[in-house]
């Protein structure tokens, strides 16, 4: 799923030695701190949005990585003559109770690039918007893929908000100057799936429809694979008599990733298999048995 999210540019300044060395790691040729412009951006946090969603913030880590080296752009449009800057360095922050990925881009001075340097200084461009790959959305009340339970974002449940958490980090594909930012406060809006083409379109567009459909039928047997693993070990939780009521294992099951499960099936098998060893019904003897040649065929 493609995700988008709103921010603003955080501060500027001339780049320091180190931050040169990483705009240069970024570079074919060598830049002096005079030729470039540098700021900072606040790009994605862990809190919940306008449109009800979130990020994991055990995502974060992994997210800001992926941001290192991608193009900065202008209302999200992907063309060479857009590019306007670049990410060099990210870093997860943490204030005030809340995680946010920080990200430092430079600009090239010199032609056009000094009219987006000359908007960024005069604030006029100061709203900044993400596009990013995650590859779970899930509920914040019961842990399941969200559509998949009957949880609606923004109704309570037993006094909890409901809302999608955006887990699983696959790609950062850019961060864009944008013209209205839709945060209520100075921090992040997102939309999913507003404004952007699906897979599927893309793959119609770029004549990758073979790879679409094998993409798709390998996700629906992992599904398939996930769901038959959960219920597996909830069949195995059960069959120890561990004192927990099946509802409550399927929810702890929705909560942990696929290869969690499988370390969570092998010690439940282990255990099993430690109380309820397997018998054979036939006892083998040493002994050879006299065979009468009358009954040989």
């Amino acid at each position: 799923m493609k995700v988008q999210k709103e921010t603003q540019v955080a501060t500027t300044g001339v780049a320091t030695p180190a931050q040169l060395a990483a705009i240069n790691a970024q570079a074919k040729a060598e830049l002096t701190a005079e030729q470039v412009y540098v700021f900072s951006v606040r790009l994605c946090d862990d809190q919940v949005d306008r449109d009800l969603e979130r990020f994991d913030t055990a995502a974060l880590p992994a997210l800001a990585k992926m941001f290192v080296g991608k193009t900065g752009i202008v209302d999200h449009k992907w063309s060479a003559s857009g590019q306007v800057a670049r990410i060099f360095e990210t870093q997860v922050v943490q204030e005030d109770g809340v995680s946010y990925i920080k990200a430092w881009a430079y600009i090239r001075r010199g032609g056009n690039a000094e009219e987006v340097i000359a908007d960024i200084e005069a604030g006029i461009k100061k709203e900044i918007s993400v596009g990013c790959a995650m590859g779970r959305a899930v509920c914040s009340i019961c842990g399941s893929e969200y559509g998949a339970c009957g949880h609606q974002k923004g109704e309570h449940y037993d006094g909890m908000l409901c809302c999608v958490i955006l887990k699983e980090p696959m790609d950062a594909y850019e961060f864009s100057f944008v013209a209205v930012p839709a945060q209520r406060e100075a921090g992040v809006i997102k939309g999913l799936g507003v404004g952007s083409r699906c897979l599927k379109e893309l793959a119609d567009e770029f004549g990758a429809q073979g790879e679409y459909r094998t993409l798709f039928i390998q996700a629906q047997l992992g599904q398939k694979y996930e769901k038959q693993l959960r219920d597996e070990v909830v069949r195995l939780f059960l069959g120890l008599d561990m004192g927990m009521e099946e509802p409550v294992l399927r929810s702890i099951t929705q909560k942990v990733s696929a290869e969690e499960l499988l370390h969570l099936k092998e010690a439940l098998d282990a255990r099993m298999a430690e109380y309820f060893p397997v018998q054979t019904q036939l006892h083998c003897s040493n002994a050879k048995e006299k065979l009468e040649s009358g009954f040989l065929i």
